[in-house]
């Protein structure tokens, strides 16, 4: 009896459609995993368990970034040894019990303990979403491969936010908003351990067509930790970027609801704004992602961090700038311009990355930079917390608005104009896809 003979691996978009479009809506349950959390769960802690400090109120951001960022290093790295689809079930697994946990929660550490379940669910799928992605698109499509990963999963995010917050204003902030994470994590799992395939096979059949000077040599997990936490420019300014990037996300999540209540909005009109920003996110890395691939990553990643910067200050200043019944204008304009900032970002750091990453030991890489970046989250909600705690809602935000500045001349000093790439660049034509 003859054996079935496998269909040869082949790299790209075309190629890979079918599994990288199953991929694009898996991410997007992944997504709404996180976003049912950004409207409601801070004004939970209020109202619920009558928390008053920032920084215990903060506290579900900590555990959730910490563990997140540790999954992500793990991921990478076990990633190229066991498989990507392995860790991408395993991650739904794990993210199963995350709904019924908050939606039960009898105390805040419940809620905490919850989250540090969500972080190791989203360090493995997420980061599994992405590995495999880049694995299929190859190194001619990769920033438009991100752009369409994060698009998907930050636009979840926005829907997400957006329907817990009309939920929690029409049935209350708990149980109802969590019913939709329970469909989530079943439609993932099912999705990922049914019908997803490994894509291990797809990096290294890159790795073989790969020419890349030095960089082909074996290299440690230790040496591949130290280029890119610091050594090599490009990918020591994409993770300091990431960090930052998600430090001011950390403080968009666990800060702004409490900032809008205590102007006097209702959960409603707060959940709308905690979906514009992700949904401007979403929505624009559709097209920063690919042009990304054709202008450079340098100067796209620079300037998005000033626009957050400057998305930051807006929202800070409106109540100084405006009377109470337009600042809800300026609130949006300034989530707007946080979105549009990110979207800059986002796709095109992951895009840097594998720009610079030998796909050897690609994966390993990209975990350490999501270590570094969602390590923001745990910093974004230790700082603001305690900033806001001594100094009030104001100076926390100033002091994150500041950073996000910062770090975008950081990108500009230290990045280079235009980041060695796997493949010599090619025009962008969505026809090719």
């Amino acid at each position: 009896m003859l054996s079935r003979k496998e269909p040869p691996v082949a790299v790209g978009l075309r190629a890979n459609l079918t599994q990288f479009s199953l991929l694009v809506l898996i991410n997007a349950f992944v997504g709404g995993m996180v976003g049912l959390e950004r409207a409601v769960l801070p004004l939970i802690a209020q109202h619920d368990f009558g928390l008053a400090s920032k920084s215990v109120i903060l506290s579900f951001l900590v555990s959730f970034g910490v563990v997140k960022a540790l999954t992500n290093l793990l991921a990478g790295r076990y990633a190229e040894i066991a498989g990507r689809k392995q860790l991408l079930v395993a991650g739904w697994l794990i993210g199963l019990p995350v709904p019924f946990m908050i939606m039960w929660a009898p105390s805040w550490g419940w809620v905490t303990a919850a989250n540090v379940l969500l972080g190791i669910n989203q360090g493995l799928c997420w980061s599994m979403t992405v590995v495999m992605k880049i694995d299929l698109a190859g190194p001619g499509r990769r920033g438009l491969a991100m752009g369409l990963n994060e698009s998907a999963g930050y636009g979840a995010v926005a829907l997400a936010a957006l329907a817990s917050g009309y939920l929690a204003s029409a049935y209350g902030l708990r149980p109802v908003p969590f019913y939709l994470g329970v469909a989530f994590a079943a439609l993932g799992l099912i999705l990922s351990a049914a019908f997803a395939r490994d894509t291990t096979e797809h990096a290294r059949h890159e790795a073989r067509q790969h020419h890349g000077g030095p960089s082909t040599v074996a290299m440690s997990f230790r040496d591949v930790f130290v280029r890119t936490s610091w050594r090599d420019q490009n990918l020591f300014a994409c993770s300091q970027a990431g960090l930052v990037n998600n430090l001011n996300d950390g403080m968009a999540w666990g800060l702004l609801p409490l900032f809008f209540a205590a102007f006097g909005l209702g959960v409603a009109r707060i959940g709308v704004l905690a979906a514009i920003y992700p949904a401007v996110w979403g929505v624009g890395q559709l097209v920063t992602g690919a042009l990304s691939d054709r202008w450079g990553r340098k100067w796209m990643i620079a300037s998005g961090m000033w626009t957050q910067a400057f998305g930051i200050w807006v929202i800070m200043e409106a109540p100084r700038l405006a009377p109470p019944g337009q600042r809800f204008a300026l609130w949006v304009a300034g989530a707007v311009l946080l979105g549009v900032g990110t979207a800059l970002v986002y796709p095109t750091l992951l895009a840097a990355i594998g720009d610079a990453a030998h796909p050897s030991w690609r994966a390993s890489a990209v975990g350490v930079y999501r270590l570094w970046r969602d390590l923001g989250y745990a910093a974004g909600a230790l700082l603001s917390g305690v900033v806001a705690d001594f100094f009030g809602l104001f100076g926390a935000i100033a002091t994150v608005g500041g950073l996000t500045f910062v770090s975008g001349i950081v990108v500009a000093v230290r990045m280079k104009g235009r980041p060695r790439v796997a493949e010599p660049r090619v025009p962008l034509d969505l026809r090719s896809i």
